[in-house]
């Protein structure tokens, strides 16, 4: 948190610039959160060793291959249940 002085000084400097101001309190309410939206379905992160063509073969097809490797996970699962 930003002491009584520096948020003086950060107002200041808002104020003394003529291409910024300072939002209101309803500006800040319709204000989006950053990143990623809560995901419904929470994923449990592990640690598990496999091998290297196995990762080659998943880390080939680009971004998203630990997706794409849940995925396969995923239907063995099923396909076995």
């Amino acid at each position: 948190m930003n002491s009584e002085e520096e948020d003086a000084r950060i107002r200041e400097g808002i104020a003394a610039d003529p291409d910024t101001r300072e939002l209101s309190a309803a500006e800040m309410a319709q204000l989006r959160p950053l990143g990623r939206p809560k995901s419904l379905v929470t994923k449990q992160a592990v640690s598990i060793r496999l091998d290297p063509e196995v990762v080659a073969f998943f880390k080939a097809g680009g971004p998203g291959w630990q997706t794409r490797l849940d995925a396969v996970l995923r239907d063995y699962v099923r396909a076995h249940s």
